[in-house]
């Protein structure tokens, strides 16, 4: 069974994969190399390469954190139904996810707010790129995420100092968007939904995006809801993002806010990196703009000659210089424009 990549209409196998939750757990996996600027170039572009470095580093994650992390796991499952099919890695991760909702859940004590969107978020659109179906674990994340909404529409997002993801509540009313929109079988129109959404559009009335980065974010959920945004919103949101490519084709994520670094050093705003060109070209698919449309066939072309030897591709931390995990999110989006930009090597 195949299902088009995201909505686009794609020609594009996704494999649809049974989780089974009697399955023996995977052996640990060895923690990927650090994330390293200096790390070398791939001699040759690789899908595979990149599908086997997101395996190991969410597995790892996954097994060894047990939790889940916006910027490795989660976005490895929103990435991978596009990638080269590794079931078994594939399996684990998402049946681990269904347990902290059927689980970890169930037991005392308080939940994080964005743990909660986080995950309906994902296993909606997990759900829509593989069975086209609405699981039940699915259903019951949806159904919490509307307890922590708060009245004004917003969510209580964790807020660490981590941008783009972890340094403010817009980002959590984007991903709330995002469950609502992606989530199958016209989710949105049910009762819930339809209060959740009413007071979501209130809150963005009062609180536009604050970076560029959120706008983008927007503009991802708007591809599914089609009147998140106005028409005028969303043009203006295309052309500034695509104002910004960078002049060896890419783009570079912070240009896509004003972040300050919690190590005092500046950000790299000029040269492209992984995460910030993954993003914009996923994000201009998904509003409409064709595959081989020069600007984001000179991002693809960025992508396929800046891959390193490991398979990933290395973004800049925006808080300070250490793990870079944000590497990992921008090697998941790297793979995700590609894909939606050559369907055929996903295959």
């Amino acid at each position: 069974m195949s299902r088009s990549l995201f909505g686009l209409g794609l020609l594009t196998t996704v494999f649809v994969l049974p989780i089974a939750s009697a399955v023996e757990p995977l052996p640990p996996a060895a923690a990927p190399e650090p994330n390293r600027s200096d790390e070398p170039l791939a001699e040759n572009f690789s899908l595979e390469a990149a599908t086997r470095f997101l395996d190991q580093a969410s597995l790892h994650w996954t097994q060894s954190r047990k939790c889940f992390a916006c910027h490795t796991n989660y976005l490895y499952l929103v990435a991978q139904p596009e990638l080269p099919t590794h079931a078994e890695t594939h399996r684990e991760v998402r049946r681990e996810l269904e347990a902290m909702v059927e689980e970890r859940w169930q037991s005392p004590g308080p939940r994080w707010d964005a743990e909660v969107v986080m995950t309906a978020a994902v296993l909606a659109m997990h759900d829509s790129a593989t069975t086209g179906k609405l699981h039940a674990t699915t259903r019951r994340a949806l159904d919490r995420m509307w307890s922590v909404q708060r009245a004004d529409g917003g969510i209580d997002w964790l807020k660490c100092d981590w941008p783009p993801m972890e340094s403010d509540d817009d980002f959590g009313a984007a991903m709330l968007a995002l469950a609502v929109g992606a989530a199958p079988e016209d989710y949105r129109r049910t009762a819930a939904a339809q209060a959740g959404l009413e007071k979501l559009r209130g809150y963005l009335v009062e609180n536009p995006a604050p970076t560029l980065h959120h706008e983008a974010m927007l503009l991802w959920a708007d591809s599914y809801l089609t009147d998140l945004l106005t028409d005028d919103q969303r043009q203006a949101s295309i052309r500034k993002l695509l104002e910004i490519q960078q002049p060896d084709g890419g783009w570079n994520l912070a240009t896509l806010g004003d972040w300050t670094r919690a190590d005092g050093q500046p950000q790299d705003r000029v040269g492209s990196d992984g995460y910030g060109t993954g993003l914009v070209i996923f994000v201009l698919r998904r509003c409409g703009l064709d595959a081989d449309d020069p600007r984001l066939q000179s991002g693809i072309t960025w992508l396929k000659s800046n891959q390193r030897a490991s398979g990933r591709w290395f973004t800049r931390s925006l808080h300070k210089d250490s793990k870079h995990f944000i590497s990992h999110a921008g090697t998941a989006m790297a793979a995700l424009a590609i894909a939606t930009c050559e369907p055929v090597a996903a295959q």
